[in-house]
């Protein structure tokens, strides 16, 4: 049986699903992987699952899943067996599997696995080793399509928050996270302590086998918030990193980094650390300029677009001068010059955003 997530994950949060037999979770997105355990999770433990994790290293490694699934605690009555891991299976192990998969299905054992994997394409998942999943056991798709689909899973996670938002706190909250699952979801549990502090703290004082159940089957009254409410929150919640700096800065917007080093000062923000990453992107800059593969850098395929970007507004005369700027930042830090350090740190980081403050000497 094959399914997409945002059809399985309503169904697992009910109180009753037949969890034995064969798993195979398959996307690029780790937390739907982890939402799927969690959802898992209590159905093992109210069932009396002893529960094991196991990281394929090679091959061989599927010889201790199944010599895990062979074992028989005297206080358990099953096993849930998590592996992590893309070491396929090989012939002997995919006979083993369809057998304890049938065996599942027949009511011959109760034990579970549950292989999380990358993505999968349609080549492997016409592979033999693909078949006992997809024939004797539950198949999920963890990746999102469209937007639709993350809202809706959003909304879930909103109502186990104990939060109703209107649609257009919902189009602030996805533009206000670009539209990144994980950035939304922490935004929706920061807004739950804020809003609704009540239920935050009774799911957090819920152990984890309640918690899933209660938060989701359960009625909850819950908080109606619109636009000002979480255009408020949004201001009153605002924080930056030095990865927030890192983006403004690549992306040339001198507004926004100056409102960051701010922040980033007034909350004593080390400044080896914004050190830190003003001079990672200026030396990645530099070596981009001097025609270096952007992957052979460790630049993620997601920013390369924005250092791109902050190439295109510099020359390799204006980053000769880089170093001795940055050398001078790090005195300010030691405390060998007079000059204030954070002064050199935001005239480093508009450099980098190309926005020059004064000429270099």
């Amino acid at each position: 049986m094959q399914n997409t997530f945002i059809q399985a994950y309503p169904k697992l949060l009910q109180s009753s699903v037949a969890v034995a037999g064969l798993w195979l979770a398959h996307g690029d997105e780790p937390l739907l992987s982890q939402w799927l355990i969690d959802a898992l999770r209590p159905h093992w433990r109210a069932q009396n699952y002893a529960i094991k994790r196991i990281e394929l290293i090679s091959v061989k490694s599927w010889q201790e899943v199944l010599s895990e699934l062979g074992s028989q605690s005297l206080f358990d009555d099953a096993s849930a067996v998590i592996v992590t891991g893309n070491h396929k299976p090989d012939k002997a192990v995919i006979a083993g599997l369809e057998r304890f998969a049938v065996e599942a299905q027949t009511g011959a054992h109760s034990h579970s696995v549950l292989w999380l994997t990358p993505k999968q394409d349609k080549r492997s998942q016409s592979s033999k080793w693909f078949a006992p999943f997809a024939q004797y056991g539950t198949v999920i798709d963890c990746n999102l399509y469209n937007e639709q689909q993350r809202q809706q899973l959003l909304q879930i996670q909103a109502q186990k928050f104990g939060l109703r938002l209107s649609q257009e706190a919902w189009q602030l909250l996805m533009s206000h996270t670009e539209h990144h699952l994980l950035s939304a979801y922490q935004t929706l549990w920061r807004l739950s302590y804020l809003f609704a502090p009540q239920l935050a703290t009774s799911n957090s004082d819920n152990n984890e086998d309640n918690e899933h159940y209660n938060s989701f089957t359960q009625p909850v009254n819950n908080v109606a918030l619109d636009i000002a409410d979480l255009q408020a929150a949004l201001v009153s919640d605002a924080q930056f990193s030095v990865f927030d700096l890192s983006d403004a800065m690549l992306a040339g917007n001198s507004t926004q980094v100056a409102k960051i080093m701010f922040q980033l000062k007034s909350t004593d923000e080390p400044t080896t650390l914004v050190l830190w990453a003003i001079s990672k992107d200026m030396r990645q800059i530099i070596q981009l300029l001097d025609g270096q593969d952007p992957q052979a850098l460790g630049i993620w395929r997601s920013k390369q677009g924005l250092y791109q970007q902050a190439c295109r507004r510099q020359s390799k005369e204006q980053t000769s001068e880089w170093p001795a700027l940055l050398y001078r930042c790090d005195q300010a830090i030691k405390g060998l010059i007079r000059q204030p350090a954070w002064e050199l740190l935001l005239q480093a980081a508009l450099e980098l955003a190309g926005k020059r403050l004064f000429a270099m000497r």
